[in-house]
């Protein structure tokens, strides 16, 4: 069975159409998942620029590097394993908190929810 089975028809000035199709694409989103989040009290951020994806590329691949290191220092027993341990944890961290700012929407601010 659907999840969404109630049908609702919203008639929009060309102005209002306009202004919904270029936000839901902005945010990377349909019209209806656009209209779902704001119901729900949530603004969706604009998808980042190229920048972005590029820098958590990135920081995954360094993070990877440092679970490789970690692994191989464990094997080997010859360096601090608890403290690599440690920075790859902060590091993970690192990421989580820039996806969660550039990528997250926002709670609203709306009163009237």
């Amino acid at each position: 069975m659907r999840k969404r089975n109630i049908d609702k028809h919203i008639w929009f000035s060309r102005d209002e159409a306009y202004q919904l199709q270029k936000k839901a694409k902005k945010a990377c989103m349909s019209e209806a998942g656009l209209i779902r989040f704001l119901v729900k009290g949530y603004e969706p951020r604009e998808k980042p620029d190229d920048r972005f994806y590029d820098v958590m590329r990135e920081l995954a691949a360094i993070g990877n590097n440092i679970n490789q290191l970690s692994a191989k220092a464990n094997s080997l027993g010859f360096i601090d394993t608890v403290q690599l341990n440690r920075e790859t944890e902060k590091w993970h961290k690192l990421q989580a908190n820039i996806e969660r700012e550039f990528l997250r929407p926002d709670k609203s601010e709306i009163k009237w929810q």
